[in-house]
């Protein structure tokens, strides 16, 4: 079975906040020689299309501080670019960011396939309920996501979703349905103040460093597990 995390405590990093943590936690931090305690180097980082997407840029500057040998290729759904832009991400990785989507022009090689063989870890930051649901459904229409459902790497979810998504059955369903896959853990989101509402009852992706530890521990489990 796989492990699900749990969040304890108030879990107050909302939407407009999870930057701004990041951005506390990188301060002062000095960074080690090598990613401390992730196993892995080669970091595939998928965002999709919430307002939470906004924060990556501070996230990768916290990765970059904190896990200098880390190699991250990120990998933006069309929506995701409504909130953030390739180039940002572009200069804080070094590598070009991808688009979530089949190449329109013939391709030598096939983009999943290199994403499959290159990536030691897969995390999703955030998750929609509608990528999470394909993930969980086992979809594969796209390059993220036919690399996610083929690779034997770790895979972290951290979903964001609307407010009463946290309560629906369907994300329920697919929540458990992720957390049968040995190599799946689904970190749960944290309240967040919804920009339609006004109200504390929408939910955003959880803090970028809570994923990773979760991400890293599934890495060391499956590394000490017999292969099958």
């Amino acid at each position: 079975m796989s492990a699900v995390t749990e969040r304890t405590g108030d879990g107050g990093a909302g939407a407009g906040t999870g930057g701004d943590t990041g951005a506390t936690r990188a301060t002062g931090v000095a960074a080690p020689a090598e990613p401390a305690g992730l196993g892995f180097t080669r970091l595939l980082l998928v965002a999709t299309g919430s307002v939470s997407a906004a924060e990556l840029p501070s996230w990768i500057a916290w990765l970059r501080a904190t896990h200098p040998e880390l190699e991250i290729q990120t990998v933006l759904t069309r929506s995701a670019q409504r909130f953030v832009t390739r180039e940002s991400l572009n200069l804080l990785t070094g590598r070009r960011t991808m688009v979530d989507a089949w190449p329109e022009e013939p391709v030598l090689r096939a983009p999943h396939v290199d994403l499959t063989a290159w990536a030691e870890a897969v995390l999703v930051h955030p998750s929609t309920f509608s990528y999470t649901a394909r993930l969980a459904l086992g979809l594969a229409d796209s390059p993220s996501l036919l690399t996610a459902q083929c690779t034997a790497a770790p895979v972290a979810v951290a979903p964001a979703l609307p407010p009463g998504g946290v309560r629906s059955h369907a994300f329920h369903r697919h929540v458990e349905s992720l957390a049968e896959r040995p190599n799946c853990v689904v970190v749960p989101p944290v309240p967040a103040l919804s920009l339609t509402t006004g109200r504390t009852d929408s939910w955003a992706a959880a803090p970028l460093p809570d994923v990773l530890d979760a991400l890293g521990a599934l890495h060391r489990r499956l590394a000490t597990e017999p292969t099958p």
